[in-house]
């Protein structure tokens, strides 16, 4: 284990490069533990025969709980041992105890480097440039070579919203695995597609704000110009429009708004403006 060119001790003085800056190249699975904890020597083994098996595909960072107190109070570990994955110099997925073998696997899986990735990511470039159909062809490609590769599904859900075919981009969402639903790409494209059906394809902004500037009390338009609002960025205009809608008629697309409001909660994140207009939907909610 310790001769394993994959598998590194994490101390304060290494963990920038190896987990941060390393976690930028491939995945790096870091293992919080401690020297009493058995469920630790038993998940250590397993752990490392992984790592070893898949030969660089992913990188395997162990911490010493009671040596490094530092970096484990900066993650807040309580229990251990606790896995926590990195990408991009962030964690982006954890699970505590000594799981299966089985369970491991299943949990690394959609992490991992696959053979077809150069080739998504040539189909979002493709994307980028504005080219939806050539995207497509190279998922088509991808899917064909690997088509166990779950970034191939939400990429061709996005090239699928690209070429207008907004009920295939639909379907191809609601068709992902669980685990990649909640991805933050899926809830920004889940939510363009919400607010692009309710607009409808030919309103503009103008002509939507003309239509509530003339009539304030209508309430459809005021739903469509904030769908509106919201898929061109102006959040918070969108925000506020969805939340009169929402309080004068919870029964539009039935109680559309404020499932608009939560795309948008979504969308946003963190944003301190989520936690402004939660509290004002959930005094109108109650």
């Amino acid at each position: 284990m310790a001769d394993s060119p994959f598998i590194h001790e994490i101390t304060e003085q290494n963990y920038q490069q190896i987990v941060i800056d390393g976690s930028f190249e491939v995945p790096v699975l870091v293992d919080f533990w401690a020297s009493w904890c058995q469920p630790c020597q038993v998940l250590m083994p397993l752990l490392a025969k992984l790592v070893d098996e898949y030969q660089g595909r992913f990188v395997l960072a162990k911490i010493n709980t009671e040596e490094q107190q530092a970096i484990a109070a900066q993650f807040g570990i309580r229990s251990i041992p606790t896995v926590k994955l990195f990408r991009d110099g962030q964690p982006v997925d954890e699970f505590a105890g000594a799981l299966p073998e089985a369970q491991i696997r299943a949990f690394l899986e959609p992490h991992l480097p696959r053979a077809s990735d150069d080739t998504v990511a040539r189909a979002q470039e493709q994307l980028l440039a504005g080219d939806a159909a050539g995207a497509l062809r190279l998922l088509d490609d991808a899917e064909r070579d690997d088509p166990g590769n779950p970034r191939i599904a939400l990429t061709r859900a996005q090239a699928q919203a690209a070429a207008g075919d907004t009920e295939a981009a639909q379907q191809t969402l609601d068709d992902l695995p669980p685990d990649a639903q909640d991805e933050p790409e899926a809830a920004r494209l889940r939510g363009q597609l919400f607010f692009e059906r309710i607009a409808g394809p030919d309103l503009t902004l103008e002509t939507a704000a003309a239509a509530v500037e003339a009539d304030p009390a209508d309430i459809p338009a005021r739903y469509r110009l904030a769908a509106i609002q919201a898929f061109q960025g102006d959040v918070e205009a969108a925000l506020e429009n969805f939340l009169t809608v929402m309080q004068n008629d919870r029964s539009l697309e039935d109680d559309g708004a404020r499932r608009a409001l939560l795309h948008l909660f979504d969308l946003l994140g963190d944003d301190p403006l989520v936690a402004r207009y939660r509290s004002r939907m959930f005094n109108l909610l109650h």
